[in-house]
């Protein structure tokens, strides 16, 4: 397909983004709308622009492209998703709502200490930093083959104008803004995965019965795992109990999608928000699956050799752009430049409001919207720009794996700490060592990193999305051995 013809798209499809945040920021752009969005948003609104935020290009290309390996068991890791986020709804957002809470890290300031906060604010930056880095390489690799090699641009480059687009859209408006933008976005994702489904079935000469029905009876559609606990990453039960702990972590301990929630008018409307996005979630991830099932028949039926690609993520975009006709080929570009976008753009915005309020402090000012602290806000959100744009150039050297496992396998490390950090402070009345608390959390991921590079060797057990697990209960049990009985009874929230 012609770099032009999709570059002209790509530039069309953001001026939309620039017009939407135009309107919704020229009311307001202080840090109140650009952090909590005042506190005004429509719980149905978080919900269907959180979608398009928690899937984004991973989901849209590495969900497809895992099924030749692992068929449906992803869908495993799915149902633990579902339960997460339920726990979500019903045990953390009641406390966040109750300490009227900006940043979710001022809770540990408040339950354990000082350096705990600062360590969980920490840990949030890094983690987020690197997940939506992650996330932001798998559209820009797509973008630089298909559209910016055929004039030579460099790599460095294509990342630069994807960071740049979305500043010009966020940093106005900030929560205000996005949500609105992911309302927008999610509808485009949603839309791309139910087109592609019907283009590449109408290419397999499917009706849409016969394509589900093809997809049920392929040798895609195992969903269960149950054989060998020890040597598989796929056995259910590591896939299940996996998808429960990095939800809790990487949602509902993380200031990005907690954020939007925050910005819902009561608990109750944030609720709502969550478990209608919950059921939501699990459908759409389905349909994933079930265009991964479909690239590999159209592969095998148009003899593409898979096992040519460089990773499984190379996959959909081959078909996408080369074998198909130009209408599913935008149709794709559109799903994945919505599904990426919505999770970069959210990320910026949240690693700007921890910074300013976890370690700047704008919580404590008297005057938060004052012309000072809005410009110390836009140079911090510049300033996580290009430390992203580090983050992705280091990856694409490092990395040859799915970014989607990739991008679960960095999360089990980073926010792991997280884990054992709120579960100590919630279920335990201890106070801890706070002065020890930042290299209890170095020193957990290092343990964890010896224990998987060395439990297969050791034990005969290979780790896979469990590694979570496992991470905060190290934290959680250096906590416990390094408190002592609670004396600070305000401490106990």
């Amino acid at each position: 397909m012609s770099p032009i013809v999709l570059l002209s798209f790509i530039i069309g499809y953001f001026l939309l983004l620039i017009v939407v945040a135009h309107f919704t920021s020229r009311n307001s752009s202080d840090n109140s709308s650009f952090f909590i969005a005042n506190r005004n948003s429509k719980w149905y609104l978080v919900a269907f622009g959180m979608i398009g935020t928690a899937l984004s290009g991973v989901t849209f290309i590495s969900v497809p492209g895992a099924v030749g390996k692992t068929s449906f068991g992803y869908f495993q890791f799915v149902l633990g998703n579902a339960v997460g986020f339920v726990l979500i709804a019903t045990v953390l957002l009641p406390l966040y709502y109750r300490m009227h809470l900006v940043s979710i890290y001022t809770y540990l300031e408040k339950r354990l200490g000082f350096w705990s906060y600062k360590s969980g604010a920490m840990i949030f930056l890094i983690s987020r930093t690197i997940g939506s880095a992650f996330r932001l390489y798998l559209v820009a690799i797509v973008l630089q083959k298909f559209i910016f090699d055929a004039w030579g641009i460099p790599f460095a480059v294509t990342i630069i104008i994807c960071l740049l687009l979305i500043w010009l859209y966020t940093y106005r408006g900030g929560l205000k803004t996005i949500i609105i933008t992911d309302t927008l976005q999610t509808v485009f994702l949603l839309s791309s995965v139910v087109l592609s489904i019907y283009f590449i079935s109408k290419s397999l000469n499917l009706t849409i019965g016969e394509t589900f029905e093809a997809v049920k009876n392929s040798s895609y559609s195992k969903i269960f795992f149950w054989e060998d606990f020890l040597g598989s990453k796929s056995h259910f039960l590591k896939q299940f109990l996996g998808g429960i702990f990095v939800t809790v972590a990487m949602t509902g301990l993380d200031q990005d999608l907690m954020q939007k929630n925050l910005s819902c008018k009561n608990i109750g409307e944030a609720q709502k928000n969550m478990l209608t996005f919950t059921s939501i979630f699990v459908v759409i991830n389905l349909f994933f699956l079930s265009v991964g099932a479909l690239l590999y028949m159209f592969a095998a039926k148009n003899n593409i050799d898979t096992a040519s690609f460089a990773t499984p993520d190379h996959l959909f975009p081959e078909i996408a752009l080369n074998h198909l006709n130009i209408i599913p080929a935008i149709i794709f570009m559109l799903g994945l430049t919505a599904a990426t976008f919505a999770t970069t753009d959210s990320a910026l915005t949240a690693l700007t409001t921890s910074f300013c309020v976890d370690f700047l402090n704008f919580n404590k000012e008297t005057n938060q919207n004052s012309p000072k602290l809005v410009r110390t806000r836009h140079i911090v959100h510049i300033a996580f720009s290009f430390l992203m744009l580090l983050v992705i150039l280091v990856f694409k050297v490092i990395n040859d794996d799915s970014v989607v496992n990739a991008i679960f396998k960095a999360a089990g490390y980073t926010y792991g700490p997280l884990l054992g950090l709120f579960t100590f402070g919630m279920i335990t009345k201890r106070d801890v060592a706070d002065k020890l608390v930042p290299f209890i959390c170095i020193l957990s991921p290092a343990l964890c990193f010896l224990l998987d590079s060395n439990s297969a060797a050791w034990l005969g057990y290979v780790i896979g999305f469990e590694l979570i697990i496992y991470n905060g209960l190290i934290t959680f049990l250096l906590l416990l051995f390094t408190s002592k009985p609670g004396t600070n009874l305000t401490h106990h929230i």
